[in-house]
């Protein structure tokens, strides 16, 4: 026997033992429980639990151990899939998903199968992704219309699709149906109308209203694009040409002076050209290190941000005196004392209503809590407003 041939054989056989072993797994009888909560149901319990907690290893041990004891059981199936979503494992994800569809029996887990897929279309994001959402959702609505978890993860899919008129309307709706995900959906929906109020007119000021935690280079792109501070400061600051008398100097060579980038940890960032930007306005709090950093990715903090905000509405107004209108002044907040380098700004900033207290109920402003996308648009709405006054 040739050569050819004997690597025919092996390869059949490779492919016929791989075969067996895969019937024999399929074969294989379910797991017997080894405790009282070995149940499919409370593994996938925990299993949804720490999906939330973005344990996505611990997620997939506990849905496999589901499987384990029960090969049938669909919410198994969607748990497993949504955790290889996470993970942008999107064709297993899928394959999980498909399965859990063609396993489902009782309607509520074939409404859970729906969920699960509007909930792989919101995370991948493909072309035509909302259109496929939308089906998923009818489809669970016509099972069960008062199905609460199917409103609220379509009103989040319609948030990350920018259509936030349709995502208040499916989380209101959970609320009235006043079952599951109350807490959750009364959330999102104050989120959403804060960026309904604050209006987003740019795609990066849409995109960054869904963002929980804002970063430097979040609040750099902002306030150009979104507050146009570039055009702002044209506008009400005015031209000065000098016109007195240059005598013509010869340059040497060795006078030509290579000045260093002005921060060197932007060159490969997404918004780079909005950082540059900011830094040659010289919004204050926005400045490089002195040693040439911007820090993009760090997060803003309030009482930062009160600092910028009330550092533009300076310039704008040309009100000197605001720098240190409240110096001396008597703290209205229990966590801000008045000696702090932050204390005028966040009271210039809640004195005339564009930022407030983050706890309503105890007056605390936290001041080294962070700032929401959405929350940081609405400032500028309401700083937008102020400024129409100057």
């Amino acid at each position: 026997m040739n050569r050819r041939g004997l690597l025919l054989i092996l390869t059949v056989f490779c492919i016929l033992l791989a075969l067996g072993v895969m019937i024999t797994s399929c074969a294989k009888p379910p797991r017997k429980p080894e405790a009282a909560l070995d149940t499919p149901e409370h593994h996938v319990f925990s299993g949804n639990k720490l999906l939330e907690k973005g344990d996505y290893a611990g997620a997939q041990r506990e849905f496999v151990l589901a499987m384990q004891l029960d090969k049938k059981y669909s919410p198994a199936y969607v748990g497993l899939g949504l955790a290889f979503g996470y993970q942008n494992a999107f064709p297993t994800a899928y394959e999980n998903m498909k399965k859990a569809k063609s396993l489902a029996q009782k309607p509520e887990d074939k409404v859970n199968a729906h969920v699960g897929m509007i909930r792989l279309y919101s995370l991948e994001r493909k072309e035509k992704w909302i259109n496929k959402a939308e089906d998923e959702f009818e489809d669970a609505i016509k099972i069960n219309p008062k199905s609460s978890a199917a409103y609220f993860y379509m009103g989040r899919a319609y948030k990350f699709a920018f259509n936030f008129n349709k995502a208040g309307e499916m989380f209101k709706k959970v609320l009235d149906i006043n079952d599951k995900y109350l807490v959750e959906a009364d959330n999102e929906w104050k989120v959403v109308q804060k960026i309904q109020r604050a209006a987003p007119g740019s795609l990066i000021g849409k995109k960054i209203a869904l963002i929980e935690e804002i970063t430097r280079a979040d609040v750099a792109a902002l306030f150009v694009q979104e507050l146009l501070l570039e055009k702002l400061y044209e506008k009400r600051t005015p031209k000065r040409f000098d016109t007195s008398f240059q005598a013509p100097v010869k340059k040497f060579e060795a006078d030509r002076i290579v000045k260093a980038e002005a921060a060197t940890d932007i060159q490969s960032h997404v918004l780079r050209t909005d950082i540059k930007t900011i830094m040659r306005l010289g919004v204050r709090g926005l400045e490089p290190s002195p040693d040439h950093k911007f820090f993009p990715n760090e997060k803003i903090t309030r009482a930062a941000y009160a600092m910028m905000v009330e550092d533009i509405l300076i310039k704008v107004s040309g009100d000197e005196k605001l720098a240190t209108k409240f110096f001396g002044s008597k703290s209205p907040f229990p966590d801000l004392r008045n000696d702090l380098p932050y204390f005028n700004a966040v009271m210039v900033m809640t004195s005339r209503g564009v930022m407030e207290a983050k706890d309503l109920s105890t007056g605390e402003f936290a001041p080294m809590g962070t700032v929401s996308g959405a929350d940081a648009l609405l400032i500028i709405r309401k700083l937008k407003d102020e400024l129409r006054f100057f």
